[in-house]
């Protein structure tokens, strides 16, 4: 299995990280860390020298109730972090958004895929990946960030998700963007209870059925802190857990803000799978 992003193919043989670069003030773990593109640049590689296969930038938190950042000012967050890492970076970079303007300016500016929690929904969206070389990760999201969390339900978690994914997915190779360039998001904690992310997770495989890869965030979410009663600082052991049974269950890409040692732990699930 393969994910073709831009001018990278990658081979899917193993787990990928994706390490998280939030240029954000008020993102839930690391809002505040990396606002300036001299901070945001050196975490970047740092990530990358740990094991990161991917970068992801953000450039608006869309943590439980987060308020909606006007276009100029995420444009204004973004685009220059692109534009630096392109120069000295030499793994994908990801733009995590869901406005289609900012796709398609970081796409000119040098991003690689486009990493959507609203599945290229909003209009033009589908035509602007459609139009460029860029991967796109197509997340599934009940509501939007900020009351996603007040009343989720679902009849049947599992069997929802994978129909929205499964439609999204045609939606995106009926635009032209083809298969090998597409990867699918789960959402865990985005519109979800912890009995319902706790589900997903343990049949992550029925997704893996759709037969494109899958991408797992659960770094330091708000369900591994309902399992160990530990705050967004003191998950790392629990999301280690989670990428490991994740990737044990199918998962491709692991989106995480721990990178060094999920890709130590990922490697003994490597040498496990070979």
């Amino acid at each position: 299995m393969k994910f073709v992003c831009g001018s990278y193919q990658l081979n899917l043989t193993r787990p990928h990280i994706m390490g998280i670069v939030n240029v954000t003030p008020d993102s839930f773990s690391d809002g505040g860390k990396y606002t300036s593109v001299e901070q945001a640049v050196v975490h970047a590689l740092q990530l990358i020298e740990e094991g990161a296969d991917i970068l992801d930038i953000g450039g608006e938190s869309t943590r439980p109730g987060a308020a909606p950042v006007p276009l100029s000012e995420e444009l204004s967050r973004v685009i220059p972090v692109i534009q630096a890492l392109r120069k000295v970076a030499n793994v994908p970079i990801s733009i995590d958004t869901y406005k289609p303007e900012v796709m398609r300016e970081a796409i000119n500016a040098g991003a690689d895929i486009v990493n959507d929690v609203r599945a290229l929904q909003e209009h033009g969206a589908l035509e602007i990946v459609a139009a460029s070389s860029a991967g796109v990760c197509l997340m599934h999201m009940q509501g939007m960030p900020k009351t996603m969390q007040q009343d989720p339900v679902y009849h049947d978690v599992v069997s929802e998700v994978k129909d929205f994914l499964t439609a999204r997915m045609h939606a995106a190779i009926n635009a032209g963007i083809s298969a090998e360039r597409i990867t699918l998001d789960p959402g865990f904690g985005f519109g979800k209870r912890t009995i319902h992310n706790i589900a997903l997770i343990q049949h992550l495989e029925k997704l893996a059925e759709i037969g494109l890869p899958l991408l797992v965030g659960l770094s330091r979410k708000s369900v591994l802190g309902a399992i160990t009663g530990q705050d967004e600082n003191q998950r790392l052991h629990a999301g280690l857990a989670a990428s490991v049974i994740s990737a044990m269950k199918g998962a491709k890409i692991l989106r995480v803000h721990d990178v060094k040692a999920t890709a130590d732990a990922l490697k003994v699930v490597a040498a496990i799978q070979s």
